[in-house]
């Protein structure tokens, strides 16, 4: 088999979340422990740090690994889902993992010519496909012999398949509403699950928390599990004072100078924070990273590890003002940000052309209710609806009848290509959102 047949031989045999939803969620450890057994436990070969949270971790986890990265070590990479390709979710020092090492492993592992003998196969523990690409990252790590590896939690924290490690130190990077048929219908439901990835003597960064029962509920956790610190990063700010720019956010910092850094949403520097935070503990934990380390750790993250789609400008004006914009943002939380910040393009005589799709088991009515209506006072807002390309998309008409009912009016479009084709045809910026998956298909295309 070649790379896209490997690919194609495990989305059909394994459950796939990001396309079947609940389905295909296998919360447990169980698999995933009795893989990595087979496996010699890779992840035992070098140092972790594991970063959950409802939004943010992207961001958080990418950051990390750039500091890292600059401060010389050679540093692994997991986070999820992909954009484009699956190998953005494996990378060593900012690059991809290898398609033959993805092929060659897959055939070692995950398959077997003899299918009465699969004694030596990881397929005979019905994993699915977030659980394969656990065991596929921690292998190739060790093969890299990475120093540390920076590992994303996929969905929650405590039945995570990320969670079978034992890392240095624990990030949370806030908490609110997603995923809540999995995760419990309270912040402290949900804050509950994500404290699961707590580890006793292991220090722990909480992020964001702005409600008492969540600080609560993690004091309560980190007690329960002998959590060496809990560190809640926004009872001491690191950056009392923020620049933004067009294209990138200025942070004047209490104790580390002055950083720039490429990831300017207005959500970025609360990740600032945390990750300012995260650095302190590092080096308390023998970690050598330098003001100078940390300084291009910020101003080349995007350089170093490629993160996208993090109000991302695809495409200038020829003036160099932004045309296209984009951003993975898909719950309320993200919305939170992302709904005053194009209120305020509007607000700032844009005129805006919002290409707008999302998945069916996302809060879509709180989403839309903190989007510009169409009918706001000054520039125009117009809305393309698609429908985001994945079995789990709402229709575009229906997303278009529940947009309609909160003063979102616009037309509807069978594809992506279509829509903005449409919007580009009108002034002013266009952004495009709501899902990964209509973010991932206007990347292709810019």
């Amino acid at each position: 088999m070649n790379y896209q047949e490997t690919l194609s031989f495990l989305y059909a045999q394994l459950p796939v979340f990001e396309s079947q939803g609940a389905h295909a969620y296998k919360p447990g450890l169980e698999r995933c422990e009795a893989m990595d057994e087979l496996l010699g436990h890779p992840h035992r070969r070098y140092r972790t740090i594991h970063v959950a949270g409802t939004n943010g971790k992207g961001s958080t986890c990418h950051l990390l690994a750039s500091i890292l990265q600059s401060a010389g070590y050679r540093v692994g990479l997991f986070t999820s889902p992909h954009l484009v390709d699956f190998s953005e979710r494996i990378r060593v020092d900012g690059e991809e993992i290898d398609h033959t090492y993805v092929v060659e492993w897959v055939k070692r592992w995950a398959s077997s010519n003899d299918p009465s003998d699969d004694t030596s196969s990881l397929m005979r523990f019905q994993p699915s496909f977030f659980e394969l690409a656990t065991m596929l990252a921690f292998c190739y790590f060790a093969d890299r012999e990475v120093d540390v590896a920076v590992i994303e939690v996929g969905l929650g924290g405590r039945l995570d398949s990320t969670n079978i490690i034992h890392p240095v130190l624990s990030i949370i990077t806030n908490i609110s509403f997603d995923h809540t048929q999995f995760l419990g219908n309270t912040l402290p439901q949900i804050a509950a699950e994500k404290a699961g990835i707590m580890k006793p003597g292991v220090p722990c960064v909480i992020g964001e928390c702005d409600d008492e029962r969540v600080r609560f509920t993690f004091e309560q956790n980190a007690q329960l599990r002998q959590v060496s610190e809990l560190d809640f990063a926004c009872d001491r700010p690191q950056i009392p004072w923020v620049r933004h720019h067009t294209f990138f956010n200025i942070y004047e910092t209490a104790d580390d100078g002055t950083l720039q850094c490429p990831l300017c949403g207005d959500c970025q520097p609360r990740n600032a924070n945390t990750v300012i935070t995260a650095v302190h503990q590092l080096r308390r934990l023998g970690f050598t990273i330098t003001p100078e380390a940390l300084e291009q750790g910020f101003r080349r993250v995007v350089e170093l590890t490629h993160l996208r789609g993090r109000w991302e400008t695809l495409q200038t004006n020829a003036d160099g003002t932004i045309r296209v914009l984009c951003d993975t943002g898909h719950n309320p939380g993200c919305f939170s940000y992302l709904g005053p910040q194009l209120h305020a393009l509007h607000d700032a005589g844009h005129p805006l052309q919002i290409v707008f799709g999302m998945v069916s088991d996302k809060d879509i009515s709180t989403v839309l209710r903190m989007l510009p209506p169409s009918n706001a006072e000054g520039a125009a807002v117009n809305y393309y609806w698609c429908n985001a390309p994945t079995p789990r998309a709402l229709p575009a008409a229906q997303l278009a009848e529940q947009a309609a009912s909160v003063g979102l009016h616009g037309q509807t479009y069978s594809s992506i290509d279509e829509a903005l084709d449409a919007a580009l045809l009108q002034p002013g910026i266009v952004f495009i959102g709501g899902s990964n998956y209509v973010v991932c298909e206007a990347m292709r295309r810019f």
